[in-house]
């Protein structure tokens, strides 16, 4: 790879990842790419793709592990994709994904009763959406308050939890294959499952996302009932991955989740260095300042094979590990 490629965004060389993470641990990358729009987005990869290189996408950095050291090859990162607008009335779902950010600027939004859609571009962080939402009283996506990370992953891997997931408001999405090529798919030729959007190696660019309107108060109540709760029973103001691993199948496990089988053997408090398994929820490892990825990576080790040991039950990770 050339030392000065022209890349058709903005381009960092050897930029450090960790604060990118809501981890906070991991090394560099050779280039990280910075598109400002969906359609630099596309171009970024088609220009990594020209020149060998199969690049990875980084959102808000939820659900993620970067590795230590270098990686090889670039990064393409959604942060400067913020963005959300109400989806005008007559527009078709794939026609208001299609408009570009002036558009929507030159049309005044609907009443919040007429048409109750965001259109999201993937670098909408999860808490501006779920906020928005409740400030126009749109009801879908209050389960999902204190989820970090960005629209883009949230749909590429359905997050979400016990009051919801995130392809409950998902009306169509807009993505780009491996090949290059961009395309929308409507929810009905999508197959979202437990912690997996059913995209597959395509990127998501944007999406459509539907709502059922209610009244503010009670929307933005039942945001303040479920953060108080995640806060409770999560350590939700720490540096973490999230979830660290996906919960069994019920037949394997006798109903008990990823975190009470971590926690019935033992697990919490375990620590390598300043990685540690959450006293307030068992399958959430927290960087307490100075971790490294190897102290996670190595814990998560750890845990796993107590849960084997104690359980006979092998758990699969479902923070995803970059190396």
């Amino acid at each position: 790879m050339s030392s000065k490629p022209n890349w058709p965004c903005a381009a960092l060389a050897h930029a450090d990842l960790a604060d990118r993470t809501t981890m906070r641990v991991g090394g560099r990358v050779e280039w990280l790419l910075e598109p400002a729009t969906p359609t630099e987005v596309a171009a970024a990869y088609e220009a990594c793709r020209e020149r060998g290189i199969v690049p990875r996408i980084l959102g808000g950095g939820a659900n993620l592990l970067i590795d230590d050291g270098e990686l090889q090859g670039a990064v393409i990162t959604t942060s400067r994709l913020n963005r959300l607008f109400r989806a005008p009335v007559t527009a078709s779902a794939s026609d208001a994904l299609a408009a570009d950010e002036s558009d929507y600027r030159r049309v005044a939004p609907p009443s919040r009763e007429e048409n109750p859609r965001f259109v999201a571009w993937a670098g909408a962080t999860m808490p501006a959406i779920v906020r928005a939402a409740s400030d126009l009283g749109w009801s879908g996506l209050e389960g999902l308050a204190g989820v970090p990370g960005n629209l883009g992953g949230g749909v590429a891997m359905n997050a979400g939890g016990r009051w919801g997931d995130m392809w409950d408001v998902v009306e169509l999405v807009r993505v780009l294959d491996p090949d290059g090529g961009v395309r929308d798919l409507p929810r009905a030729e999508c197959r979202p499952s437990y912690r997996n959007g059913g995209l597959e190696r395509s990127v998501v660019l944007g999406a459509v996302l539907a709502f059922r309107v209610d009244e503010p108060v009670r929307v933005k109540e039942r945001v303040r009932e479920y953060l108080l709760e995640k806060r409770r029973i999560q350590p939700v103001t720490e540096w973490s991955a999230g979830c660290i691993f996906k919960n069994p199948p019920k037949e394997r496990s006798d109903g008990r989740s990823a975190g009470k089988l971590i926690q019935d053997a033992g697990c919490k408090g375990l620590a390598r260095g300043d990685a540690v398994v959450s006293e307030l929820h068992a399958n959430f490892i927290v960087n307490r300042g100075a971790a490294t990825a190897a102290d996670v990576l190595t814990l998560i080790e750890d845990v796993r094979d107590r849960v084997a040991q104690h359980f006979g039950i092998a758990l699969e990770t479902e923070v995803k590990v970059w190396r």
